[in-house]
This record gives C-alpha cells, structure tokens and sequence, in this order.
C-alpha cells in the first residue's frame, strides 16, 4: 500500500470557500487524479481503496466532494463573511 501515500493528501485538500473557484479546483484534482492514475499506475488494490474513499465521500450528499458541488447543499457560514476574502 505504498502507492496510497500519494493518494490519501488528496482527500485530505478543502474545497475553496469562494463558489467561483470550485470549477477551477474540481478540474485540478480531477487532473492530477487522472495524471498520478496514468503516471504511477497504482496497484489494483490500492486503487480500488481510493476510489471507494472517493465514493463514499462523494456519495454523502454533505457537497463535500471535490469533483464536485451538490447545489442543495449550503455554502458554509464563513463563505458569506466578508472578512474572509481579505485573509
């Protein structure tokens, strides 16, 4: 399971707080996803390890997931706090 060293940081990235930036962001991690997947080839394993984390993130509904935003679920509290934009 060394191969899943590189791969469980990546659950690990918030999503941006600012709605403009999620497209931005799911496109990253869907390319560096799909770039380690075809670079490493990580073993069969490990991969299906990642992707049911990935699922089960994803599956939660909670809009947690970065490939992603589920639109019913609201944008935390912070995200219309003015004062977070100039940290």
């Amino acid at each position: 399971m060394y191969c899943l060293q590189w791969l469980l940081p990546v659950l690990l990235i918030p999503k941006p707080l600012n709605p403009a930036l999620w497209f931005s962001h799911s496109m990253f991690m869907g390319f560096y996803l799909l770039s380690f997947l075809l670079e490493r080839k990580p073993c069969t394993i490990c991969a299906l390890v990642f992707l049911a984390a990935l699922f089960l993130i994803c599956y939660s509904c909670w809009g947690d997931c970065f490939l992603y935003h589920y639109t019913d679920s609201p944008l935390p509290d912070s995200a219309h706090n003015p004062g977070v934009v100039g940290t």
